[in-house]
């Protein structure tokens, strides 16, 4: 009987969710799915790696806090592929801190560290953090693994992990994480297999999506990146702020006597492509407007962009490769091809039609950059990280 892992990847109001055979090298997806609970009727949708719907069910508003759904996916899993196969299951948790560099096993110790790390991701760890202690309640003797989004910035050192603050709050852990990390790790993977010789190279990827951030790349380790300490740092984002004048904050809380809860909800829930259209997160609709408030958020997403772009390229000292990937990297054709124009004295050249038809390679033959668009994969790296674990010791 094969031996499987189940990775739980959580968002504000959704879990997608992957089952992965890991008998053999490399984890293979066995079938994935969603529990949105989003809807009036929270529901579980079980899908097979081609996308042909398998199970389907919803609960009754009053089962919304998750539990029936999960242990419905257990149940769906164990019926069809044997209650002794599912081996652990697998987190993506944004905030590992200062303590973990690499996958760890779920105690309740480790879990409350996790917890106490809440103010640094209050928009994310309690999202990620819940499945565990509802399925710890369900299924108390089932494995937990956490894998973390700062993991792959763990190396990062001075001068890109420091803040220009008194040195006794770094001491403390204040200090620049980063975030993404599953995902850069498995483009960074990626990009080794389709094109070995760019990987000793300069590269930055950009991770665009409702959340975005970039990481420089070089020898497959990430040197610098433009989330900080939390995830609001950096580009500009769906409800999130990016980087902004620390005393905008401080006026905020002086003149306009907004309490910290208020600005703290302002940053991570009002501000962003949100904020600066004041009609939509959501890259697609704002695109799809004709408003001149749309249009302005856009040009300011990718003027920020490109703009972080180039930091990374000074701390690499150059840049050689350019990679696109998440939700709008993966997606919209125009923000590629916009962030392209304004890094063109870069030398960067996209090709039109290679960019409208979302090819792997969109750079033109005279660019001095290669640009690719490399769609990630996070269940697939959490899935990996769970089975090299789960080898190396018995966590059964």
């Amino acid at each position: 009987m094969s031996d499987t892992v189940l990775v739980l990847n959580s968002g504000s109001s959704s879990v997608k969710f992957g089952l992965f055979d890991i008998s053999t090298t490399e984890p293979s997806l066995v079938c994935k799915g969603l529990l949105d609970e989003h809807e009036a009727r929270p529901r579980l949708v079980v899908r097979s790696p081609a996308g042909e719907d398998l199970f389907e069910t919803r609960r009754e508003a009053a089962d919304a806090d998750g539990g029936h759904l999960f242990a419905d996916v257990l149940a769906f899993i164990e019926d069809r592929f044997g209650e002794r196969s599912l081996r652990a299951v697998g987190h993506r948790v944004v905030h590992g801190g200062r303590d973990y560099s690499g996958p760890v096993v779920l105690s309740d110790a480790v879990t409350a560290k996790l917890e106490a790390l809440t103010p640094l991701a209050p928009l994310h760890q309690p999202r990620c953090l819940a499945p565990v202690r509802t399925l710890a309640a369900i299924r108390p003797a089932l494995t937990q693994i956490a894998c973390f989004d700062t993991a792959f910035h763990h190396g990062l050192a001075p001068p890109a992990s420091r803040f220009a603050i008194p040195r006794r709050f770094e001491e403390r852990g204040i200090r620049r994480y980063g975030f993404h990390g599953l995902s850069f790790e498995y483009v960074a993977g990626r990009l080794a297999q389709i094109v070995p010789e760019l990987i000793a190279k300069r590269s930055v990827i950009a991770h665009l999506g409702n959340g975005a951030s970039l990481c420089a790349l070089r020898d497959g380790r990430s040197i610098d990146t433009t989330m900080g300490l939390t995830p609001l740092d950096g580009l500009v984002m769906g409800t999130r702020c990016g980087t902004i004048d620390p005393g905008v904050l401080l006026y905020l809380q002086q003149h306009e006597k907004m309490s910290l809860e208020e600005v703290q909800h302002l940053l991570y829930h009002e501000s962003g492509l949100l904020g600066a259209s004041g009609l939509s997160a959501d890259m697609r609709t704002l695109l799809a407007s004709s408003t001149e408030a749309a249009r302005e958020a856009v040009d300011l997403f990718t003027f920020r962009a490109a703009q972080a772009i180039v930091m990374m390229a000074t701390t690499l000292g150059g840049l050689d490769c350019l990679v696109f990937t998440g939700g709008i990297g993966e997606h919209a054709e125009e923000i590629r091809s916009a962030i392209g124009e304004r890094l063109g004295w870069l030398g960067v050249r996209i090709d039109a039609a290679a960019n409208e038809e979302t090819r792997e390679r969109i750079s033109r033959d005279d660019s001095a950059v290669d640009v690719l668009v490399i769609p990630t994969n996070e269940e697939l790296t959490i899935a990996r990280h769970c089975a090299a674990l789960i080898r190396g010791r018995d966590v059964t």
